[in-house]
């Protein structure tokens, strides 16, 4: 089925951590997909806007396109989530030329939802007023929503970003509405786990995405068949077991036996337990990382 054949109402933004303003979008999309029969969309780039246009170093995600698609689907029922490659090509096409040609003739947009401050095509110069004014032309429908403020803050990927970077993930989560997310497939680690007694997942941040501040976190990691476990988390570069400076992250997962190599798992985010440390043997070691799943069981416990 191409595109045309398709309806769709279609979020418009970049979405970098799916956060509640974000969901204001999300939902608005979901309403006007089941009123209007309509396959409920929404549209972001493969790579930040700003990279590309202020040729400055790249902004760290809070998500990667994957995990993007996967909390639009999850927490918010969108069907499909299409990823425009942003490249020259596309910073230059003309604003109007992206609504007709892109939005409504290649992916069948019969409603579009854009943010407040939503700026889009060449130069920035399409932008909510005359998204509006154009979807009138067309005959198809427009939602403009206004911003969306927690405690007097406006919730804002950049907001959100700060938090994880000191790593409050607390806070973080509330901004996001969601728990902080990282899936990736296991991968063969250092084997410490096994020498401590617990079973670990050895994941990896994708480059471009934001690493949280250094520390132990209480952690949920979800399996592919859809089992849960508790976990405490390392973030960082493991200065008792190594000498690199590879960012690492290596779950102990509690109440669990069995091997995960090469599964795809989701570890979610919930609280910084302590900073990174280095300890003088591995016995002291094992003997924080018991302290550290208590505090973790604790944590859930009082959910």
């Amino acid at each position: 089925m191409n595109g045309t054949e398709t309806r769709r109402v279609i979020a418009l933004g970049f979405f970098d951590g799916v956060h509640l303003g974000h969901g204001a979008l999300l939902r608005r999309v979901g309403e006007k997909a089941a009123e209007l029969g309509a396959v409920p969309a929404a549209v972001t780039f493969d790579t930040h806007p700003e990279n590309l246009i202020l040729k400055t170093p790249a902004v760290p995600l809070l998500s990667s396109p994957l995990d993007r698609a996967e909390l639009m689907r999850r927490y918010y029922g969108i069907r499909d989530v299409i990823v425009a490659h942003f490249d020259e090509r596309m910073m230059h096409q003309p604003w109007r030329e992206f609504v007709t040609d892109y939005l409504v003739k290649e992916h069948g947009a019969v409603h579009l939802v854009a943010g407040h401050d939503f700026h889009f095509g060449y130069k920035g110069e399409g932008n909510p007023e005359r998204l509006q004014t154009l979807c009138q032309e067309l005959g198809i429908g427009c939602d403009i929503i206004p911003k969306v403020c927690r405690d007097d803050i406006t919730v804002s990927s950049t907001y959100i970003r700060t938090l994880v970077a000191q790593g409050e993930m607390e806070r973080a989560n509330e901004f996001l509405g969601h728990p902080h997310t990282l899936t990736d497939t296991v991968a063969h680690g250092k084997k410490l786990g096994s020498t401590l007694g617990f079973p670990t997942v050895n994941l990896r941040f994708q480059p471009g995405v934001l690493v949280p501040a250094y520390g132990v976190y209480a952690t949920k990691v979800w399996f592919e068949n859809g089992d849960s476990r508790l976990a405490v988390t390392n973030v960082g570069v493991r200065p008792t077991v190594d000498d690199g400076d590879r960012v690492t992250v290596e779950g102990f997962i509690l109440d669990f036996n069995g091997n995960l190599y090469g599964q795809s798992v989701r570890m979610e985010f919930y609280k910084r337990l302590r900073g990174e440390r280095k300890f003088d043997s591995l016995e002291e070691l094992k003997q924080e990382v018991m302290r550290n799943a208590e505090q973790t069981r604790a944590y859930f416990d009082g959910r």
